[in-house]
């Protein structure tokens, strides 16, 4: 009886919550429509009439030299060199020739990004016809992100949306589709461990959820490949047996062993065969052009445009020589790899020490090895580390300063191009802004690979994925002792 009396007031303090939430996703989503229209404005800048006899714009790639935001964008670029001008389906084709050139419509980007570029291309005449309709297969995925952030974390999808990054990099090159893929994992896991409001228990079982999670990241791996390297955090956290799961691995210790190194396997079997079954038409139907985009990848060498700590700083101390390309192709994987080491490692000491393995917390600090050690980081890349910031609670100073560096780099490194270009001196100021902020970030970056997997989540995430319902609630506990010990049911009911 006493249950029905309050019924009313949980379903009136359900729907103020859904109505404050509708509030924090409308705010959100119209800061990522002024943001991102922005970013088309300043973009569309470097395109328009007149063209030539390909479809490029006179106005490529400089546009109006005066503007605040450089107009540069990859997007544009692309119409060129790569057979999207031609409608050619990309990579079944063509290859690689001996001086590194690709041919006959193969990109250098990993599969799904190269549909996506010949579906920006179709009916398209000129590069800017080309730049807008690839804007409109972005936004949507920028809104996406949106929502889900604002689902996990509420206002502080506005650090998302409202930051300049969006403003610089929304339609800059294919970077919103595979950030969705991430975010999408990691709201799957927050919704399949929140609590059902009829049955209290789990709303997915933890293997099922991180199977999901983890065909959205090997879609990503499809995409731009960094998501795939949170397919090894996601399995430890199933093989931990999810938030808490360092109390379930002990007493079952002696029933199964503990570890579920059952799910574990399922999640890893289910990122492999997602990234086969995408992978495979490609290798069946033009294996040539399908490896060329590999081969490409792995010739490509640490130069100026790939913004790396090799270029600003280790050809101070041996040039750029074959000495130089030799000991980048051996440190930087080697860098990654030993990051990605660490990164588990403290994951580790964090499971022993709080029960959790912090899943999230390692995919990011093993996104910032990636980025701080890789041959390439493209300014574009600071979209994929902002959403850690915005679901983690890295400090402020942290997120000011990465956030400001970028701003610094994209206004100086996309002037920096055309005056290289044309043989002419760089301004100091534009040296010191490329070199400068990418030795701040690298910094930032190093600081996040040790931080990060300690770095607690914003809340309601926090609270969602860390809840923990009864054992009779959860499919996945169905293997467990019916009748457990008295003190392990007391402890439970407190």
């Amino acid at each position: 009886m006493s249950e029905r009396r309050t019924t009313p007031g949980r379903w009136s303090a359900r729907l103020s919550g859904r109505g404050e939430t509708a509030v924090i996703v409308l705010v959100s989503v119209l800061a990522t429509a002024a943001t991102m229209f922005w970013s088309f404005q300043a973009k569309l800048r470097c395109g328009g009439a007149p063209f030539d006899a390909l479809g490029r714009s006179d106005n490529w790639p400089t546009g109006d030299p005066d503007a605040v935001i450089p107009c540069y964008s990859d997007l544009m670029y692309l119409w060129l060199g790569r057979d999207i001008n031609t409608h050619v389906f990309p990579y079944i084709h063509g290859g690689i020739t001996s001086d590194g050139t690709l041919f006959g419509g193969v990109v250098e980007y990993p599969v799904l990004s190269g549909v996506l570029m010949f579906a920006g291309a179709v009916g398209a005449d000129t590069d800017t016809e080309f730049f807008t309709q690839s804007a409109l297969l972005l936004a949507p995925f920028g809104f996406a992100i949106t929502v889900l952030l604002a689902s996990m974390v509420r206002w502080w999808a506005l650090l998302w949306a409202a930051t300049p990054p969006l403003v610089l990099y929304s339609f800059h090159n294919w970077e919103l589709p595979v950030v969705a893929t991430a975010v999408g994992a990691v709201a799957v896991m927050a919704w399949g461990a929140s609590v059902h409001p009829v049955n209290r228990g789990r709303r997915l079982p933890l293997r099922t959820s991180a199977v999901i999670a983890a065909v959205l990241l090997a879609i990503g791996f499809c995409l731009k490949l960094y998501p795939g390297i949170f397919v090894l955090p996601l399995a430890a956290y199933v093989l931990t047996r999810g938030a808490g799961g360092a109390r379930m691995v002990e007493r079952r210790r002696d029933a199964r062993g503990g570890l579920d190194w059952t799910g574990a396997g399922w999640v890893a079997g289910a990122a492999v065969v997602t990234v086969v079954a995408i992978q495979l038409p490609f290798m069946v139907l033009g294996f040539d052009g399908w490896k060329a985009a590999l081969s490409f990848q792995s010739r490509r060498r640490a130069d100026v445009d790939t913004n790396s700590i090799w270029y600003w700083g280790l050809r101070y101390l041996t040039g750029t020589g074959d000495t130089y390309h030799s000991l980048v192709s051996v440190l930087s994987p080697l860098l990654i790899l030993t990051s990605f080491g660490v990164a588990m490692y403290l994951g580790w000491r964090r499971f022993d020490r709080v029960g959790t393995f912090p899943w999230i917390g390692v995919s990011g600090a093993m996104l910032a090895g990636f980025m701080l050690f890789h041959k390439v980081h493209s300014p574009q890349y600071t979209l994929w580390i902002l959403p850690f910031f915005v679901l983690m609670k890295v400090r402020w100073p942290v997120i000011l300063t990465y956030l400001l560096t970028d701003l610094a780099l994209d206004l100086t490194i996309f002037r920096l191009f055309p005056i290289r270009d044309a043989g002419d001196p760089l301004p100091w100021w534009i040296v010191t802004g490329v070199a400068g902020s990418v030795w701040v970030h690298a910094a930032l970056l190093a600081y996040l690979i040790v931080t990060l997997p300690r770095t607690p989540l914003r809340e309601p995430l926090a609270s969602r994925v860390a809840a923990r319902v009864h054992a009779a609630t959860d499919r996945e506990s169905a293997d467990a002792p019916r009748h457990p010990p008295r003190n392990a049911m007391a402890k439970g009911s407190s």
